[in-house]
């Protein structure tokens, strides 16, 4: 048996999303041409379009840029702001957070090094930020606010409506990173309140290579990538309609199966996280009313969190020590510290993410599997009886 519970890093495809990716290749006309292949394609494209602006709940007067990833996405973001401050702009200060991905953390980098100002707000125990710290960093010369919807690691939730309240009352854009929420909780942006809106189909079981950013009209956009007029200019590159077609279905389909996934998926993942901690020196973190109904994040005192991976591999079960797009370095948590976790803890944590076609069957194999393998490592461990309790 092979059960994959690394979701929250990326999603096998769905199997009619599939079909619908690989048939949508008989679309491959030019959309700005005026024969006939071209506007199948572009009549192909405005349908996709029809179903991804209700899907999250965009106006008709916002704009949803097609991108390849959410990493383009928020680049895209912080580099318009970027670009204005090189222009001569006094907004020069960013405020975001510890829980950012790195496709965040890294551009933030890049702007400072322009001579912008990065706020990393902390986070409590449940992962999310302080409102009140949040009004406190803001400054006159603030342009932008970027907050992740969820964490891919904690599974914490921002208090996102909450944030964008700040945010309009001092007149700052604000971005949220989303490729944690479709598919995990119900997506409308303009009920969200935000300015910008980032996400990768290859999170909820579509293809990889394509994404989406939302703008809201009026809100300030630089292109990153210059070229044609596709995107009405604002985004540059022939335009990937199989991916985009499919996205589209796959968003369909991911709000079509949220309740399955707050009632079911939650059900199997509560379940794996009793019994890890039944498993003695094991934690949880997150409340679960603060966390996505499909991840646990757990640490398990004396086993480096790579060992465990390479046990359960071993076992034909795939789980994550932290963001995928940092996993070869051999560090803590930084999320794991964020909540407040001692460092030689947090090199323990594994995260555990089911999606709608985890099975309980599945469930039970690694219920049964993991102790064994927790017991197998700690048996060898160098560090199990240092880090142990009194």
């Amino acid at each position: 048996m092979r059960v994959y519970l690394d979701n929250n890093s990326t999603t096998p495809m769905d199997e009619e999303i599939k079909e619908i990716y690989c048939d949508a290749t008989k679309y491959f006309g030019n959309i700005n041409v005026i024969y006939d292949l071209g506007i199948e394609a572009r009549k192909k494209l405005n349908e996709a379009y029809d179903i991804i602006y209700p899907g999250i709940g965009a106006d008709d007067s916002d704009d949803i840029i097609i991108t390849s990833s959410t990493t383009e996405g928020n680049n895209t973001v912080i580099k318009t702001f970027l670009d204005a401050y090189l222009k001569g702009s006094p907004k020069k200060h960013i405020i975001t957070t510890v829980a950012e991905h790195s496709s965040i953390k890294a551009p933030c980098a890049y702007a400072k090094s322009f001579g912008m100002e990065v706020t990393y707000l902390y986070t409590d125990e449940n992962g999310r930020i302080k409102l009140d710290e949040l009004e406190n960093a803001i400054r006159e010369d603030t342009a932008l606010i970027s907050v992740l919807f969820a964490s891919n690691e904690s599974g914490a939730i921002q208090p996102i409506k909450e944030i964008s309240e700040i945010a309009k009352k001092y007149n700052i854009p604000f971005h949220c990173d989303g490729a944690q929420a479709i598919s995990k909780a119900k997506v409308n942006v303009r009920d969200l309140g935000v300015d910008y809106f980032t996400f990768s189909a290859h999170k909820f079981h579509g293809p990889k290579g394509v994404g989406g950013l939302y703008v809201r009209e009026g809100a300030p956009y630089q292109n990153l990538i210059h070229g044609g007029n596709q995107m009405g200019g604002k985004r540059g590159g022939s335009v990937y309609l199989n991916g985009i077609i499919s996205m589209a279905e796959a968003i369909k389909k991911a709000n079509e199966n949220l309740d399955y996934m707050n009632s079911e998926v939650r059900r199997l993942r509560d379940k794996l996280e009793e019994a890890i901690l039944k498993i003695p020196d094991t934690k949880s973190y997150v409340d679960k009313k603060y966390r996505l109904p499909n991840t646990v994040i757990a640490s398990f005192r004396g086993i480096e969190g790579e060992a465990m991976l390479w046990d359960l591999n071993m076992h034909k079960i795939y789980a994550a020590t932290g963001s995928s797009c940092s996993s070869e370095r051999l560090e803590g948590s930084e999320v794991l510290e964020a909540l407040g976790e001692d460092p030689e803890i947090a090199h323990t944590g594994i995260i555990f993410s089911l999606s709608r076609f985890t099975t309980e069957e599945e469930i039970d194999y690694v219920i049964d599997v993991l102790p064994k393998v927790v017991n197998r490592l700690r048996e060898i461990s160098m560090t199990y009886a240092k880090v142990k309790p009194e």
